[in-house]
């Protein structure tokens, strides 16, 4: 199999190494070209991008990348820990880096948009539930899902409200 190398910048020099790829380097996986790639996609991320996603932002950098190799990629950096998949409704897989350490997700039903965010009250909610039931907790995650309350119209001039 081929592989490409990412995009080198016109000074000729590899970009600095991204994020996720140096926890790839760190957990001793072969960097290829199209896995660096793919990396820095999923580093500047600012959201949570599904597989297909991850290929069309990809592939805009290089086109020589295949959405198997992406698939393949993302199964690999979610066996080494270094995303998670995620199931925020839609039938699409959704994938976070680990290394943005503990939060959790508000997912807005209807335009799809995700909020991620910290609550020390849920933490340690959880805490006592776990304590209460005799466990120690390792871990949760907590996943809302939502909708924004619809705004009541505004009144129309020379009509009362009754």
């Amino acid at each position: 199999m081929q592989t490409s190398a990412a995009p080198t910048p016109p000074n000729g020099n590899r970009p600095d190494p991204s994020r996720i790829e140096q926890l790839c380097v760190e957990r001793g996986l072969k960097m290829t070209g199209q896995r660096r790639l793919i990396a820095r996609v999923l580093s500047e991320a600012e959201d949570h991008p599904d597989v297909e996603e991850l290929y069309r932002r990809a592939s805009a950098l290089d086109a020589r990348i295949s959405v198997a190799t992406v698939y393949r990629t993302v199964r690999l950096l979610e066996e080494k820990g270094i995303v998670e998949r995620r199931d925020f409704g839609g039938g699409r897989a959704r994938f976070d880096p680990t290394d943005r350490g503990h939060h959790h997700h508000l997912i807005d039903v209807d335009s799809g948009k995700v909020i991620e965010f910290e609550d020390a009250d849920f933490e340690r909610v959880a805490r006592a539930i776990a304590e209460r039931l005799g466990f120690t907790l390792i871990g949760q995650r907590l996943e809302l899902f939502g909708r924004r309350p619809e705004e009541a119209p505004p009144a129309r001039p020379g009509r009362k409200r009754r």
